[in-house]
């Protein structure tokens, strides 16, 4: 499993999770990407099965560029992340379920966004939250430290804090965390710590 978490901002939004891939009881890889930018203002976190999401990423990604080239203009945070909630709802209709949860952030024409889609297509807006096997220890530094009106920087801090509270005590999640900051200056990434 893993440990995303995902933080609504002031001036942005800041995306965090670890580097691990387990495969049953056993690491997998020790450096996998588990943030992907949709477009220049969007991008996404992921937990759970690791194809699934691949196949979603780029199925949302190709979906949103023929609807931008159809009216001219990109998808909103939130349509993103509604056309990410139509496709898993369908899978979980037709009982072949994509086996992830993805955090879709971004910063669009109403400002910071962050939205969580689970299997069932549910989507939710969320200021805060966090997915996968370590959640539960995210959302205990989350909901202690949390409060409205952070910095993108501030909050890209309290991630990676929520982050390696959940790699003390879940063996899925480990071996470093990235963080993601999308604000008006544009996007930046955090590495913190690495493979070991």
């Amino acid at each position: 499993m893993t440990t995303t978490v995902g933080i609504k901002c002031a001036n942005g939004i800041v995306l965090a999770s670890d580097r691990r891939a387990s495969k049953g009881g056993m690491i997998g890889s020790k450096a996998v990407k588990k943030i992907y930018m949709l477009d220049d203002t969007k991008a996404v976190a992921i937990a759970g099965q690791l194809s699934d999401a691949n196949y979603l990423i780029n199925l949302v990604k190709a979906e949103a560029k023929l609807m931008e080239f159809e009216r001219s203009f990109p998808l909103s945070v939130k349509e993103a992340a509604k056309l990410l909630s139509n496709i898993l709802y369908s899978g979980m209709r037709s009982y072949t379920p994509f086996i992830t949860e993805m955090l879709v952030a971004g910063v669009d024409d109403t400002g910071p966004q962050l939205f969580e889609a689970d299997i069932s297509g549910a989507v939710t807006e969320e200021k805060f939250t966090s997915s996968g096997s370590g959640s539960p220890m995210a959302f205990g530094v989350l909901e202690a430290s949390y409060k409205d009106g952070l910095s993108t920087a501030e909050a890209a801090d309290l991630a990676a804090k929520a982050v390696k509270a959940a790699m003390e005590r879940d063996p899925n999640s480990g071996n470093g965390i990235q963080v993601l900051m999308i604000d008006e200056k544009g996007v930046e990434w955090r590495d913190f710590g690495g493979a070991q």
